[in-house]
């Protein structure tokens, strides 16, 4: 199974994360979360697999937007607030062979490598 990059596609980090793909030779496909939003059962499999801190956006609007009481909530809080806006998910997501990997996009060039190479 090829490699899962989830985000959107005027997203900086993830046009850093897709050009290095590119430029590592590695496959990969896009998935762009605002035309095909991850179901809650991937988002539950992701958190299970990265739990939900690393995952959160927060430097997005829709994270700022919400309460205080964010601050406080359970994974399981998380995905359900990942499933209703995936503008909630950091990102890129890199899913590979149907398990999440990585989130985000600044890990040392070796590391990438390890985590994403066929």
């Amino acid at each position: 199974m090829a490699l899962q990059v989830y985000g959107i596609p005027n997203c900086g980090t993830c046009k850093k994360a897709l050009s290095w793909l590119d430029n590592n030779q590695i496959t990969y496909d896009f998935i762009d979360t605002k035309t095909a939003p991850p179901t809650r059962d991937m988002i539950a499999d992701w958190v299970e697999a990265l739990t939900a801190r690393p995952m959160r956006n927060t430097s997005g609007q829709v994270y700022r937007a919400l309460g205080e009481e964010k601050k406080d909530w359970s994974d399981q809080q998380w995905i359900d607030a990942f499933a209703e806006n995936a503008m909630l998910l950091k990102r890129p997501l890199f899913v590979k062979d149907g398990k999440a990997v990585m989130v985000g996009f600044r890990a040392k060039e070796a590391d990438l490598q390890a985590t994403l190479n066929d």
